[in-house]
């Protein structure tokens, strides 16, 4: 039965797990003489890498009275090098009072459990009887959730499943520690345990919700947005969930907010946790391994994933967020944007220059420099008065139009000028002030208010506006940027309030140090609920929006990157990376950017390629055009009063590299859907670390310079400049170089390596020739690639005849699939309005030739 024996406990250290650690810890620091001898000997008791910080406040030195007028023990530590965070000095003793858990009992799902705190801790509005919901949901699923007893609370407004019974062999077990309370989860299968909340207590207060775990491994991913590898490092660090504008910089907190992590256990295993909260938070790192989670409101819900294998791990927690949308055939083209085209006709001229040199592209885009003003559902009658010319001779050569929107809407216009602010207002639907005034913050127009999403009636407006725009200007999809919402401005034009929201008791180490940072007030009124609570949920709601206006607007297979996201958001959008910069290091740091939101369930997800800002070199932006040819969301974006980076601008030499590239992508198009049907039906990774593949070699639980597409074809790109060659991992198997199969495919390649054989390997690093004009791409052995002879457009690539890519396993056997439908309609899985071939293929004779699934001769 899942609900196994609870414990009772009289401390929150289990002695069984910490002993061996303690007794050497206190040896060392005895015969050393550190700590000073009037440390109580209960804080000796506790070594480094367990102290669990008890004053996580920013911006304050911690003295050792600070500290113990919370009860928390006091010893200073050298500080770690480069002004970074280290052991703390103030952390919390071994009898740290905490909740005690008074009752449990069985439920039809599970259990429910009273909480009590007998001694108020030290955050205002300690909250003294707490509820514990426990569901057993699925054999792989778990659901714990702790909330106000007497009194409700926000909590996330987000569709999520219902179980409807309890799971009846759940792979794993679940202990509580009575008093002081505590959670411990372990896998059944080999007793490893993933979650151990006993090492510190739990806090819950109105405006301060902390509890802590230790962890079964180092190897920790997720826990968006930032930028940095795709490891976390378990090194006293601190990931901060506040949506801010910002570029990457760092370990600032950047766009979106995913309280998420998947953890790599030993041997293989993989297990996930969903904080389903969307307030203001951290997420603390120590090396003990452990990991604390402090949020500033709403609830603790959380989700537990049991895997086993890190690909299943995505596919539970998608199960509960939603899988994301199939998106149109042609999103996945080549894209081409800039800020500062500075007409519809000089961006009309580079589509014309593409189209010259027979470039494969998709999609032309315009910033902001389209509109009037600045100001939304707007365009320039002067500059881009052939706009709506531009749009149709896109859609002759089967090509799209998508176009930027942000969601602070001109307020300095004459009354009756400006339709989108007049109705808006007369509506209601902006934020507002405390005192019920229209918040007026800054942005690209001017003076702006901000568009309400969480109000069903914006939704409405949003649709209209955009309905009124379209009868211009026939765009295909929406980019919605600044949706954190960004300000430029903190808070509003009159500041913000003084009051617990915009200035709470705690606040997590966002950028800025201020929630209203180039934000709006965390005081402004929403329809459902303040802007403290539903900050982080801004674009979610604005990429809804967005996605059923484009829905009733073309009846077609909604297309929106958003800047800003929240889980759930891959059902309506994808996301671009944000305002990266033409450096060889944000190239790399792309690639743990994109596999991150691999495992958010945002599969659409790519950077600029060549950078945003900053000004590009020929060498950089060709390396990048080959990487990026394998974003799943591919585009060419950079900033004004730079030189154009668009393939057409380059050498000979480097633009006919780039066009190569996208017309592999092309002809991989046919493989790369079918990985987005597979996304959008159960969930799998379309861009995935090489650790989901082969989730027992150590060596990949590192990598991020590498990537694969689906489970068999590797990405290596050159990321340094100045190289001919690169360095990557080659895991354990057969490894077929991709250009040499052409020629089976109908398209010119070979099964062959630069050797002349398949690439047999046992598991290492090999270095590769990289010439400028090469990307190495390796067919992993067992697979079948679905390609297409590419054109210039997804829609003239379609036409084309399709091939198979087999590359045989040492077993001379072969597998691949193929979804098919027309591109473009709305829910044509769900309706039956598609084809899906598997293709299989087993070797039975020692010429080579094979035999299909079907029995006839395999290609």
């Amino acid at each position: 039965a899942p609900l196994a024996p609870c414990w009772v406990g009289s401390g929150l250290l289990v002695a069984a797990v910490l002993l061996s650690a303690i007794t050497v810890w206190v040896l060392q620091q005895v015969s050393v003489g550190w700590p000073r001898p009037t440390v109580p000997p209960k804080c000796l008791l506790v070594p480094e890498s367990h102290r669990f910080d008890c004053y996580p406040e920013r911006r304050v030195v911690v003295t050792q009275q600070l500290c113990e007028s919370r009860g928390c023990c006091f010893i200073e530590s050298p500080p770690p090098a480069g002004g970074k965070r280290g052991v703390p000095w103030c952390f919390y003793p071994p009898d740290f009072p905490s909740y005690s858990l008074e009752s449990l009992n069985q439920t039809a799902l599970g259990m429910v459990g009273l909480l009590v705190r007998r001694e108020k801790a030290y955050y205002p509005r300690d909250i003294e009887m707490l509820r514990l919901d426990v569901e057993f949901e699925t054999d792989t699923r778990l659901h714990i959730k702790i909330t106000d007893a007497a009194n409700p609370r926000y909590e996330v407004p987000l569709e999520v499943p219902r179980a409807m019974k309890k799971a009846e062999n759940p792979i794993y077990s679940l202990n509580f520690s009575w008093d002081p309370f505590g959670v411990v989860l372990w896998r059944r299968a080999t007793g490893t345990v993933l979650l151990n909340t006993t090492v510190a207590p739990l806090i819950f207060a109105d405006q301060f919700l902390q509890i802590s775990t230790l962890l079964p491994s180092k190897f920790l991913y997720g826990l968006g947005e930032h930028l940095g590898p795709l490891l976390h490092s378990m090194d006293w660090s601190t990931l901060t969930l506040w949506a801010r504008d910002v570029s990457p910089t760092g370990s600032f907190n950047l766009y979106g907010a995913h309280p998420f992590y998947l953890l790599m256990e030993e041997g293989g295993d993989a297990h996930g946790v969903f904080l389903l909260n969307s307030n203001a938070m951290e997420v603390a790192l120590q090396p003990a391994p452990g990991l604390t989670w402090r949020t500033i409101g709403g609830v603790l819900d959380f989700y537990i994933f049991l895997g086993p294998d890190p690909n299943m791990v995505i596919q539970q927690y998608q199960q509960v967020i939603g899988f994301p949308a199939m998106p149109p055939f042609w999103a996945l083209g080549f894209h081409l944007c800039r800020w500062g085209y500075g007409s519809s006709n000089e961006t009309w001229q580079t589509v014309r220059a593409m189209r010259n040199y027979q470039i494969p592209q998709d999609a032309q885009w315009n910033d902001i420099d389209y509109m009037d003003g600045y100001r939304d559902f707007t365009f320039d009658s002067q500059k881009f008065a052939s706009l709506p010319s531009l749009v149709e001779d896109l859609h002759k050569h089967g090509q799209h139009y998508v176009m930027i929107l942000d969601p602070g809407i001109s307020s300095t216009n004459p009354n009756g000028s400006y339709w989108p602010f007049d109705e808006g207002l007369r509506r209601g639907l902006f934020l507002n002030t405390t005192q019920g005034q229209t918040l007026i913050g800054q942005v690209w127009p001017g003076f702006t208010a901000f568009a309400d999403f969480s109000n069903p009636d914006t939704h409405q407006w949003w649709l209209e506006n955009l309905q009124r725009f379209h009868a211009h200007v026939p765009f295909d999809g929406l980019w919605i940027d600044m949706n954190e919402p960004s300000n430029f401005m903190d808070g509003s034009e009159e500041g913000c309030p003084s009051g617990e929201l915009d200035s709470p008791p705690y606040t997590p180490a966002v950028l800025g140090d201020s929630l209203s940072a180039k934000t709006v007030c965390a005081s402004a009124k929403q329809k459902a609920s303040v802007h403290y609570n539903l900050h982080n949920l801004y674009g979610l709601m604005e990429a809804k929006a967005t996605a059923s206006a484009l829905v009733q607007i073309r009846r077609k297979r909604p297309f929106v990157i958003s800047r800003s996201t929240f889980p759930s958001q891959g059902r309506y959008s994808g996301h671009w990376l944000g305002d990266n910069r033409s450096q060889w290091k944000d190239m790399y740091y792309s690639i743990p950017g994109l596999l991150s939101f691999s495992l958010f369930g945002i599969p659409l997800v790519g950077a600029d390629i060549c950078g945003f800002s900053g000004s590009t070199s020929e060498e950089l932006c060709t390396r990048w055009m080959q990487l990026g040819a394998f974003y799943p969301f591919a585009r060419n974006h950079n900033t004004q009063n730079e030189k154009a980076q668009d393939p057409t601008v380059f050498s000979p030499a480097a633009r006919t590299a780039m066009k190569d590239v996208l017309l592999t992508r092309y002809s991989l198009l046919p493989f790369l859907y079918t990985l987005f049907h597979r996304a959008h039906l159960q969930g799998d990774t379309v861009a995935r670390p090489l650790f989901f593949e082969f989730p027992q070699d150590v060596t990949t639980l590192g990598l991020d310079k590498q990537f694969l597409w689906g489970r068999s074809l590797l990405v290596t790109p050159v990321l340094d400049p100045g190289v001919d060659s690169v360095t990557g991992y080659v895991p354990r198997g057969t490894w077929y170089d991709f250009y040499t199969v052409r020629s089976l495919a109908g398209v010119g390649w070979s099964l062959l390596d630069h050797l002349g054989s398949p690439c047999v390997v046992s598991g290492e690093m090999v270095k590769m020739s990289a010439p400028l004009d090469h990307l190495n791409l390796h067919i992993r052995e067992g697979a079948i690639l679905p390609t297409q002879k590419p054109a210039t457009t997804s829609e003239a690539t379609r036409r084309n005849p399709l091939n198979l890519i087999v590359a045989l396993s040492s077993s001379g056997t072969a597998w691949g699939d193929l979804f098919w439908d027309d591109g473009e309609s709305l829910d044509t899985f769900e309706q039956g309005s598609y084809s899906y071939v598997v293709f299989n293929v087993t070797q039975v004779g020692c010429n080579g030739e094979g035999r299909g699934s079907d029995g006839t001769q395999a290609p």
